[in-house]
């Protein structure tokens, strides 16, 4: 396959839902077989940060939404000021925070095809009050983190993995957004994976928006070596892997 074929099949692969041409009947959904748990587990074992209530503070991110969006920008330079637990707390809340949980299905606070949010959210923590440096994830229906692997150097690690970009080197925090392909597989099949990267922009979004109303800061990260990224994270890059990254920082 040349240049221009690759380019017109992938352009093909934006534009085509293929709805009249799949079987939905035929998927594991209709099939009657289990979803996909919606939070990944953890080990036997593991240790946990308890995160403050997000809507604890008053103050916290009372920015309005306007200002909010007329300051959005990407910001590449964070200032050696570290996060609050508090602040930390509220922006996982805002990019996916959960609101309700009913019977078969969890809301939350980001949009979702059929709400199956195939993303787990992981943390690059270097300068965090209270937080020991390391790999995190976070658990949406716990709100609270689990550590992954503490990490003196994880900040300067993820440089050669974002392709010598230096940003997460000076971040506060970099959120790292991984995919289980599964989760939406199971209602969409080969329907599914154009979605799930929409499913990361509606969260960087609100990342944007959130840290600027607490005087925050990030860039949104879409270039990395998958290899280096998925081995960082220590995810299998098949049924898992790494399809975003942003640090956080503030300003």
């Amino acid at each position: 396959m040349n240049g221009e074929q690759r380019i017109n099949s992938l352009r093909a692969f934006l534009k085509d839902t293929r709805r009249k041409e799949f079987d939905f009947t035929k998927t594991e959904q209709s099939l009657g077989l289990p979803p996909p748990h919606v939070q990944k587990p953890y080990a036997r074992g593991a240790a946990f940060i308890d995160l403050p209530d997000p809507h604890g503070s008053k103050d916290l991110g009372r920015m309005s939404l306007r200002e909010a969006i007329s300051r959005r920008r990407s910001r590449r330079a964070y200032n050696p000021d570290p996060l609050a637990l508090e602040e930390l707390s509220f922006l996982l809340w805002a990019t996916q925070g959960v609101r309700e949980v009913a019977p078969g299905r969890v809301l939350r606070v980001v949009p979702s095809a059929g709400n199956r949010h195939a993303l787990e959210t992981y943390l690059a923590i270097t300068n965090v009050q209270g937080v020991r440096k390391g790999l995190y994830r976070y658990l949406p229906l716990d709100h609270r983190l689990v550590l992954e692997f503490e990490d003196e150097d994880i900040g300067d690690r993820l440089v050669p993995a974002a392709l010598g970009q230096s940003y997460p080197a000076g971040a506060a925090a970099t959120f790292i957004w991984t995919a289980i392909p599964h989760r939406m597989e199971w209602r969409y099949g080969e329907v599914s994976h154009k979605v799930i990267a929409l499913d990361a922009g509606h969260v960087c979004q609100n990342l944007y928006l959130a840290c600027e109303s607490i005087g925050a800061g990030t860039v949104a990260m879409a270039a990395y070596d998958q290899e280096a990224l998925d081995e960082l994270l220590r995810v299998d890059g098949s049924e898992e892997f790494a399809i975003y990254l942003a640090p956080v920082g503030k300003v």
